[in-house]
């Protein structure tokens, strides 16, 4: 009896911090069970794929980076899609395309729109919807119920691909071509972006594990195994099988206590993710003496001088660091450039996750990563950021990112690891589609920590290689150049706000943020304070941290000197354009006959005496006409911020001094090809100044929302509208 072929169809991915790449791995990983065999490759593996003859359907996942740049790996394709011009290109091409954004930035889900808009432009056919998930509200609002239904249009668009190409009859090609144009109008109907329909999820079946809810009572066997694809786990129990040694989380906490109505729902548990790498622990005779990150772009620098720049009860402590970068020409920067810092893991937390999984007395054994050769995992490969030789402290301390949100695939694979029944319950529903509300709130809103999962589920003993398999790379911080070398040579100034994440269900106590805690501990003994000099006591010994620089294509100063512009910049916000404004001041002082244009800069904070950051030197830009016009407003200062009421005379926040000068904000940005630069914070800020931009076009040009949504399009689009924001 002849065996069926399965239908084959293409995945490709561009991602940049893994979530892209994890996404592809689920849909290479369940093609199997669906009947399908998917071929699984990165954008930049271009002798894995030829898209020029591709006869199967593909599949696009991608992520956006930056102010709306393609992943690192997707970027020669890009640049590839958009220097070709042919229309007929890709017409023998059916795709679908699944993109990842963050609507607290600009140019949300950039690279996917870009990827689509030229695809179909070089002929290609849509075979199922594009779906634009984001981060800012969950990704999984979109990415749940897009992967339901991709299974089908697979292989509806597998089967009407294979009957185009064996049908020989010239006229039945042409029908079937008709047909195949349908394909732009596939069964699978999604509402992907009406995020707040949750019945749209809840109405399509999946191919989860399915997990009952609990029994009403504890007669009968309670099968805790796998037999196919179903896990049957019954809550009272497994409850019964505690470790006694092992202390537990009081039922009180949200995070891990389970309570009606989802404690008594069935779940959709996803399928357990494949392992696919075998960790070994080699002793060496001499500890490892390198304590230093091991990379080759990065530079370690001298720290000469720490700042404290807010002052008095401030709520945020806001610094200044001075690098010694004169012995670096790697680190020669431009105003609008930033710098990557790279920072370790706090050593407690360290530790802590050490005697977790019982390795702490092995801290200083070689870490030996390959892949598992049974792996069932499609694509498997071990992890660019894990080094090979280094020891178990290293690869914890400078490797994985311990403090990142953990995903809802390692919840899944934590459940196989926790002894006490009600946590594993717990996790299931974490992970589970009907617990997506709960995850929201105690796992992700609340920035919670794999280091503070563990901690709370203390049952959980997943070993080395789990946690090799799901946690990211330890990313390196990016901050904002707050300097000009014409200003300050061989050195490079960058501020920061010291972040403070509160208590939670999760989290006892508050924590600071690894950076910029790390970086204020460091520095702390030797901080300059508010209106004095340097110590004259002897000086500490110099400390020194790792950094790279990250140029800026586009935030810059004006190339040319006699553009007006304006400069947005509440807070720690403003740090750039004091770069931008040394750099003016200096090129004036060399060209004192040159025409500079008019520049304008809006500063926001809470208190006047608080955190007015560099007050002194922008009221000096001031005064050398450097600056000419400096806007300021205090959100705090003489009112009860939850009463107090914008007004012209009274303006709390940036985008009302915005408004309150519209016409000259227009008049520049309009009238003189001016230019526009924000700063700061995404998730409100940068939003708030968005939309006052759009009411001023709409008031100063007559045209309604529509024409002033383009209008701003456009100015992006020349580089006059430019953001460096972040979340």
């Amino acid at each position: 009896m002849p065996c069926e072929t399965k239908s084959r169809f293409v995945v490709l991915y561009g991602s940049q911090k893994g979530q892209a790449q994890s996404i592809a791995e689920g849909i290479a990983e369940e093609a199997e069970d669906h009947g399908l065999v998917a071929e699984l490759s990165c954008l930049n593996q271009d002798e894995k794929y030829n898209l020029e003859k591709e006869i199967a359907p593909v599949v696009f996942v991608v992520s956006t980076t930056g102010d709306g740049e393609p992943p690192d790996n997707a970027l020669q394709f890009v640049k590839r899609i958009n220097k070709n011009q042919s229309p007929d290109h890709y017409k023998h091409l059916s795709y679908t395309l699944l993109a990842l954004g963050d609507t607290n930035y600009a140019n949300f889900c950039n690279c996917g729109k870009t990827i689509e808009r030229r695809l179909q432009a070089l002929g290609a056919r849509q075979f199922y919807p594009a779906g634009f998930a984001d981060d800012g509200v969950g990704l999984e609002l979109v990415v749940d119920p897009w992967l339901e239904g991709l299974w089908k249009a697979v292989k509806e668009a597998s089967s009407k691909m294979a009957s185009v190409r064996n049908d020989e009859s010239e006229a039945n090609v042409k029908d079937s071509a008709k047909e195949f144009l349908g394909l732009t109008q596939p069964d699978v109907q999604l509402n992907l972006l009406s995020i707040t329909d949750q019945r749209s999820q809840e109405a399509v079946q999946t191919d989860f594990h399915n997990v009952p809810s609990a029994p009403s009572t504890s007669s009968g066997q309670n099968p805790s195994t796998f037999s196919g694809r179903t896990e049957f786990v019954s809550q009272n129990d497994a409850m019964q099988t505690k470790d006694e040694g092992i202390p537990h989380i009081s039922s009180s906490s949200p995070l891990t206590n389970s309570v009606p109505p989802l404690s008594q729902s069935s779940l959709n548990v996803p399928a357990l993710p494949p392992p696919f790498l075998d960790v070994t622990l080699v002793e060496v005779d001499a500890p490892e003496q390198n304590v230093g990150p091991l990379k080759e772009t990065f530079h370690e620098v001298p720290i000469s001088k720490a700042v404290l720049l807010s002052r008095g009860d401030s709520v945020k402590t806001a610094l200044l660091l001075e690098l010694d970068i004169s012995t670096c020409p790697a680190l020669t920067y431009q105003p609008g450039d930033s710098l990557d810092v790279l920072c370790p893991n706090r050593a407690e937390e360290v530790d802590y996750m050490l005697c977790r999984l019982g390795l702490k007395d092995r801290r200083d054994h070689r870490v030996h990563v390959a892949l598992r050769k049974d792996t069932k995992k499609k694509g498997a490969h071990v992890p660019p950021h894990i080094p090979q030789n280094v020891s178990l402290l290293f690869l914890f301390t400078w490797c994985l990112e311990i403090r990142s949100v953990p995903k809802k695939a390692f919840l899944r694979a934590l459940v196989e690891y926790a002894a006490d029944g009600t946590q594993k319950r717990r996790l299931q529903e974490l992970c589970s589609k009907q617990g997506a509300a709960d995850y929201n709130l105690h796992v992700r809103d609340a920035s919670l920590s794999v280091v503070e999962l563990l901690t709370a589920f203390s049952s959980c003993s997943p070993p080395l290689s789990l946690l090799i398999e799901h946690l990211p790379k330890l990313q390196p911080r990016p901050y904002s150049a707050a300097s000009s070398c014409l200003r300050h040579p061989g050195k490079l100034h960058f501020v920061f706000s010291v972040v403070e994440l509160p208590a939670c269900f999760g989290r006892p106590a508050g924590r600071r943020g690894l950076c910029t805690g790390w970086l204020f501990d460091l520095i702390h003994p030797g901080i300059v304070f508010p209106g004095k000099t340097e110590s004259s006591s002897s000086p500490a010994p110099a400390k020194a941290i790792h950094v790279s620089l990250r140029p800026s294509c586009s935030f810059r100063p004006p190339s040319e000197q006699s553009v007006p512009f304006i400069m947005v910049g509440p807070g720690t916000g403003v740090a750039p354009f004091i770069g931008f404004l040394q750099q003016r001041e200096e090129a004036r002082k060399r060209n004192p006959e040159a025409v500079f244009g008019e520049t304008w800069l809006f500063f926001g904070c809470r208190h006047r005496n608080g955190d007015y950051l560099f007050r002194e030197e922008l009221e000096g830009f001031v005064a050398s006409g450097t600056l000419s016009h400096l806007k300021v407003c205090f959100s705090r200062d003489g009112r009860e911020a939850e009463e107090a009421v914008a007004s012209a005379a009274n303006p709390r926040y940036v985008q009302h001094n915005l408004l309150l000068y519209r016409q000259q904000v227009a008049d520049i940005l309009l009238r003189q090809s001016g230019c526009f630069y924000v700063c700061g914070d995404a998730k409100n800020m940068a939003k708030d100044v968005n939309e006052t931009l759009m009411e001023i076009i709409k008031t100063e040009l007559h045209v309604d929302q529509l024409e002033a949504m383009k209008k701003l399009a456009e100015l992006r689009e020349k580089k006059r509208y430019l953001q460096d924001i972040w979340a």
